[in-house]
């Protein structure tokens, strides 16, 4: 047992046992990461999810203890990662850096129950609660990964934005590959900063946005931006200002990637579209709600905005 990230180990040291919250429903979390075709940072493979796990070793961006691992839900209570590749038993590091990735990105460590009291009487959520009953807020436990993922996604569908995410993975990622299969780390934000625009416009990104990326790059990897730095600034006002400072990065964005990275309870993208969308599909009304009646609806979602928006957007995506 490592008490700290509170896991178990099976005996032959390839597969970590973490407990689960309540409410948790391995089906709603599993379906919620299969619903995107195009996506290319998982595959769901019989209903269980197998993903390269980024771990970082002794020397700064090293990437070579980086493994491929299947996560299920084998016994009630219980989340299983069965580590895949390499053939090798993982060292304890590598244990740790999984769970800690793991227990991030399906959001272990929050208690949903003052959400789902509040959310039981709530006009607007009682729909999606009770359709999505043990959906967590899947996590995107990398800053850089977040931030791209944002940028990339701007003012542009969302199959087209999963198809821009493709190209620039598979052009600057490194993958793994397990059973004839690779599987994809996300590029690393030092190689980014180093190229040229020309380089991205090429994977039919506009010039802006390949000037985001790469900018946003060079704040990462020389350490200006981190995800300390953005949980020590003190509350959400000061985090949304540090990010939307940034070329490339609006309030949408930085609600997102405060929502999806940092785990900021309150973050909140008011003007996304999916949102309005999830609304008026809700209230059965044929407009987009105003602001000012968003801001009205969501009166009693304080510190749960960002589960309440999620819980919507699952509604449509």
């Amino acid at each position: 047992m490592n008490n700290s990230l509170s896991y178990t180990v099976s005996p032959d040291g390839r597969e970590l046992y973490l407990p689960l919250p309540e409410p948790f429903s391995f089906t709603q979390n599993v379906s919620y990461l299969a619903r995107a075709a195009g996506e290319c940072m998982h595959r769901v493979v019989d209903g269980r999810i197998r993903k390269a796990i980024p771990v970082d070793g002794e020397t700064e961006g090293d990437s070579s203890l980086s493994v491929v691992v299947e996560v299920f839900e084998e016994q009630p209570g219980r989340l299983s990662v069965r580590f895949l590749a390499p053939e090798e038993p993982p060292s304890e590091l590598v244990r740790d850096a999984v769970a800690l990735y793991t227990r991030e990105w399906f959001d272990l460590d929050t208690d949903l129950a003052p959400f789902y009291h509040m959310a039981s009487k709530d006009p607007l959520l009682e729909l999606p609660i009770r359709t999505h009953h043990g959906l967590r807020t899947i996590g995107i436990p990398d800053l850089f990964e977040a931030l791209c993922w944002g940028i990339i996604g701007q003012q542009i569908n969302l199959p087209f934005a999963y198809t821009l995410k493709r190209r620039f993975v598979e052009r600057y990622g490194r993958s793994l590959e397990y059973n004839g299969e690779c599987y994809w780390l996300f590029p690393s934000p030092k190689d980014i900063a180093a190229l040229p625009v020309e380089e991205l416009t090429e994977l039919k990104m506009t010039t802006k946005k390949s000037e985001y990326l790469i900018g946003v790059a060079g704040l990462v990897s020389s350490g200006q931006l981190t995800k300390e730095k953005l949980l020590g600034a003190g509350d959400l006002k000061q985090a949304e200002k540090m990010l939307v400072s940034i070329r490339g990065i609006g309030p949408w964005t930085a609600n997102y990637v405060l929502m999806r990275c940092l785990r900021t309870p309150s973050a909140f993208p008011i003007d996304d579209v999916g949102l309005h969308n999830a609304i008026k599909h809700v209230l059965g009304i044929d407009r987009k709600p105003t602001k000012e009646e968003i801001v009205k609806l969501s009166a009693n979602w304080t510190g749960w905005q960002s589960y309440a928006t999620f819980y919507l957007w699952r509604l449509l995506y």
